[in-house]
Parts: structure tokens; C-alpha cells; sequence
């Protein structure tokens, strides 16, 4: 089949990488893509939430399968624009519909979602201009610290976790009268802090039954120990040791049931992927958020486990017969570890010339994944804060750890920085 792949990053970059692997893949597209993915398939110069253009390039290259990496064409209904127009209600579109990513792009729908199912997940209020007062004493009342949401998509950067009521109250004003992130913080939910570790489960789903793909540990801050600001994410780790048989048996039977059922008895359109954000409350998972989507770096890591074939699991939610599909994973412990650009999270520089990548991806038992880079002139040069990802598979943690890191010597970029202590929590 001819497949049109919707992103840029590495996630993309991973996602064309696991499905060009496929008997299935006849031809594979990317709208934008990357210097990676081209090396893969056929980038197409398309916007993520043009649709009118890759509406025009899925009939011009006969798609029978669009993957839509990023959330935000998801959110703007992406699914609904395909699956009304009858020129192409025939293409097979992986993500949920519009009302459906709403799991994603709104908090407080997804904490409703919640509450009507019985989904474990912090305690919450929400608040608008109309009723700020209130929101102003919710927190005075409020015990430390106290997590801080805009409603609607902030690129990731929506969240404030605060550690004093001064804090909040003032993340709280700028979110609400100043409109720190826009449209998406007119509405803010308030939530209780839950202790513990971030851990993230992936499943696909036909709207009524799934199947669990793979889950990660990803890493945050960008300084070793966990230290320095929050990141889009500088590293992940799969399988996650302390993610055993019994945890995952409380995953599965408290939320992701609860959620898939949820979906099917609300009547929601959803064919795709969905992301569990979890927090691992000594042993107790609960519910942080949803994402209609996979993550970025979780995908670089989740999909070299992933033995099956991508592609006839993706026909699977299309034809009825996902849940009759056996999911295997490869053996060993697989780390990615993400190079980012020199000041990321804060400015950076871009177009700076990346070298080594080819000798890298030449180490046993290791892939580069681009991120952040596109072309100038012939050389690869940096394009954003999160450049490049190295994933290696070892039969240890630690040694596909180690292998990562000694891959990524081979890599330069002024101003290159990656942490050295992925899976530091975990040592052989």
C-alpha cells in the first residue's frame, strides 16, 4: 500500500523508519519530513494542517494509509476532514476524530472523561474569567504544590507546577487575564499533586478493542539527576524494570479498559493511537493525561521493541481484526538519548552544521533519528532545540545505555549537549 506519513520530527523519523520495514509499504510519503525521513521515503514540502494540500497529495499519489504523527491536525479534525469528503473516504486515516482528540486537547473534557469512568487521576476544579475570584481562593485553600493546567494544546508548555500559593496565584493570572499561552489557558484546571514516577503505556486502538504496543520512562529535566528545567524530553528507556506483570495488570484492567470502553459507549470515533501519561503512585498507577498520539522520544524507543510488523497492526484497527493480532517485542533493553541545541529549553541557536550521524548509525545495534534539523545547501544543519535521538538496544539497560552514549561521540554540532545518565535509576 502507498503511505503518507503527517510530521517532522523524530517521531517521524521513527514511524517511517518502523513501517518502510514492512512487506506491506509500497511507497511511503512524508509531509514535511525531515533530512531522516528522506532518506526513507519521499518528502513532500506540506504543512501539517494544510489539508486542502494533502488531500490533493494523497489523490495525486493514490494513498491508501495516512499516519498522522503531531496532535494538532488531530485536534483540528484531520480524521473528519478525510472520512466526509467522499474523494477520500476511502483512505485508511490513523487518529482519532475531531471530538474524540479532545482527550488530548482539552484537560478538563478529559477529566470529565474520567470522572464518568471511574479513571483513577488527581483530584480537580476548573476556571475561567467568568468565575476567577473562586479560582483565586481554590488556591489560597489548596495544599503544595499545586499543578497548574491551560485547558486547550500549549505545545507542551502549558503546565506549571507550583510550590507556593504565590506561585500559583500568579501563574494563575497570567494564564487567565494575561493569556500566557492564548486561547488554550481561557480555561485552567487546577489539580492536586501526585507523588511518584512519570511512566507512559501505548496502546492502538479500533474504538472498541486495543492492543498495548510498548511503554517508556522518558526524561524531562534538562540536567543530570533530574535537575534544570522541563524539556519536551531528553531521553527514554523501554522496558521499564520496575513495569512488571502486576503493574501492568493495573494498567490495563483500571485504565485502559475503562478508557477503550469509555470511547465505545460514548460513541466516539477513534482509530489510532492513544498515549497514557501515568503516575506510578507506589505501585498504584493514576492518570495524568491523555494524548491521542504517540510521544516524541517515547516513539524512538518503543519501536525498535516492537518486533510485529507496523503496518498490518495499523490495517488491523482499520478491517476489524486487532484485537486477533499477536503483539511480540524484540528481546534486550532498548535507551534512546536526545542531543539538543546548545541554551534548549531556552534560546538556542539554529543552521548549525551536524557531522557524524552516518558513523553513528554504523554502531551494532543502533539507530539515529532525526528531530530538529533540516538542509542547507547539502549539509544538515539544526533547525530545533531537540536535534537528534540515538536509540540502541543492549541486553541490559545500562548497556544499551552505554552503547547510546558511545554512539553519540561520533555526532557533533557546536553547542551539542545530551545527558549521560538515562536509566541512571537503574543499574544493572
Amino acid at each position: 500500500m502507498n503511505i503518507l506519513l503527517i510530521g517532522s520530527g523524530g517521531r517521524e523519523h521513527a514511524l517511517a523508519w518502523k513501517m518502510a520495514q514492512s512487506h506491506h509499504c509500497d511507497q511511503l510519503f512524508i509531509a514535511p519530513g525531515n533530512p531522516g525521513t528522506g532518506q526513507i521515503g519521499t518528502n513532500l514540502a506540506i504543512q501539517v494542517n494544510d489539508f486542502d494540500s494533502i488531500k490533493a497529495a494523497a489523490l495525486e499519489h493514490a494513498i491508501d494509509l495516512i499516519v498522522v504523527g503531531p496532535e494538532d491536525p488531530l485536534v483540528k479534525g484531520i480524521f473528519d476532514f478525510f472520512a466526509q469528503d467522499p474523494a477520500t473516504a476511502h483512505i485508511n486515516v490513523i487518529g482519532p476524530s475531531k471530538e474524540a482528540a479532545q482527550l488530548e486537547g482539552s484537560k478538563a473534557f478529559s477529566k470529565h472523561f474520567m470522572q464518568r469512568h471511574q479513571i483513577p487521576t488527581a483530584s480537580y476544579a476548573e476556571f475561567t474569567a467568568a468565575n476567577y475570584e473562586d479560582g483565586k481562593t481554590y488556591i489560597k485553600n489548596h495544599s503544595l504544590p499545586i499543578v497548574l493546567k491551560a485547558d486547550g494544546l500549549a505545545a507542551g508548555k502549558g503546565v506549571i507546577i507550583a510550590f507556593s500559593h504565590q506561585e500559583a496565584l500568579e501563574s494563575f493570572e497570567a494564564m487567565i487575564q494575561d493569556k500566557q499561552f492564548g486561547e488554550a489557558s481561557s480555561k485552567v484546571v487546577i489539580e492536586q499533586f501526585l507523588e511518584g514516577i512519570e511512566v507512559s503505556v501505548f496502546a492502538l486502538t479500533d474504538g472498541k478493542n486495543y492492543q498495548i504496543i510498548g511503554h517508556a520512562k522518558d526524561y524531562k529535566r534538562i540536567g543530570e539527576g533530574d535537575t534544570g528545567l522541563n524539556t519536551g524530553g531528553m531521553g527514554c528507556v523501554s522496558p521499564v524494570p520496575f513495569m512488571d506483570a502486576l503493574f501492568m495488570e493495573k494498567v490495563e484492567k483500571r485504565i485502559i479498559q475503562p478508557t477503550i470502553q469509555g470511547i465505545y459507549s460514548e460513541n466516539l470515533i477513534y482509530k489510532g493511537f492513544v498515549f497514557f501519561g501515568l503516575m506510578n503512585c507506589a505501585g498504584e498507577p493514576y492518570v495524568i493525561e491523555y494524548n491521542c498520539r504517540l510521544g516524541d522520544p517515547e516513539t524512538e524507543v518503543i519501536l525498535p521493541r516492537l518486533q510485529t510488523d507496523l503496518v498490518s497492526l495499523l490495517a488491523a484497527a482499520d478491517n476489524g481484526t486487532l484485537e486477533d493480532v499477536n503483539i511480540e517485542f524484540n528481546e534486550g533493553a532498548f535507551a534512546t538519548v536526545m542531543a539538543v541545541s546548545g541554551g534548549y529549553p531556552g534560546d538556542y541557536a539554529k543552521n548549525i552544521i551536524i557531522t557524524g550521524m552516518e558513523q553513528a548509525s554504523k554502531e551494532p545495534n543502533t539507530s539515529v533519528f532525526q528531530a530538529g534539523t533540516g538542509f542547507q545547501g547539502e549539509d544538515i544543519v539544526t533547525k530545533g532545540g531537540r536535534v537528534l535521538t540515538v536509540t540502541c538496544k543492549g541486553s541490559q539497560l545500562q548497556d544499551a545505555v552505554e552503547q547510546a552514549q558511545k554512539a553519540m561521540k561520533h555526532i557533533h554540532f557546536d553547542g551539542m549537549y545530551f545527558r549521560k545518565d538515562i536509566g541512571y535509576e537503574f543499574p544493572s
